[in-house]
């Protein structure tokens, strides 16, 4: 069943993924989702999610703040910590990378049953539930 999930599931993506236009690697993705996902992360947050060291963790976030896609902003309570915020742009990039696109997918689910349609959107809801 995982290795029939799997296969779905990168079938649909492979063929109702958005074009990329931004030159981004996968870890920098895995940050955007992050932060966007997570009601608080900060540079040591993505050092723990990617197993790397503060320090490299430190220039992605660097590099994702220079292209405009992440800001910093101190902590209310401890200002010393950082907290990272996706901007719009930065908001746009993460849909472009991660998400499928919205008139391939309408296409495909215009070949559905309405019936069809509600199925597939309760499976994923529930399986985002408990994936959380």
């Amino acid at each position: 069943m995982i290795k029939e999930i799997n296969d779905y599931f990168t079938t649909i993506f492979y063929h109702l993924h958005t074009t990329h236009e931004d030159v981004i690697s996968h870890q920098n993705v895995r940050i955007l989702q992050m932060i966007q996902k997570e009601e608080e992360v900060t540079v040591r947050d993505i050092a723990g999610l990617l197993n790397i060291s503060h320090n490299t963790a430190s220039e992605h976030v660097k590099k994702l703040e220079r292209h405009g896609w992440v800001t910093k902003e101190r902590g209310r309570d401890d200002q010393r910590k950082v907290i990272l915020h996706l901007t719009a742009q930065g908001l746009q990039v993460l849909k472009k990378n991660s998400e499928l696109d919205d008139a391939k997918l309408q296409q495909a689910l215009h070949q559905l049953t309405e019936q069809e349609q509600q199925a597939i959107l309760q499976a994923f809801r529930r399986l985002s539930e408990v994936a959380k």
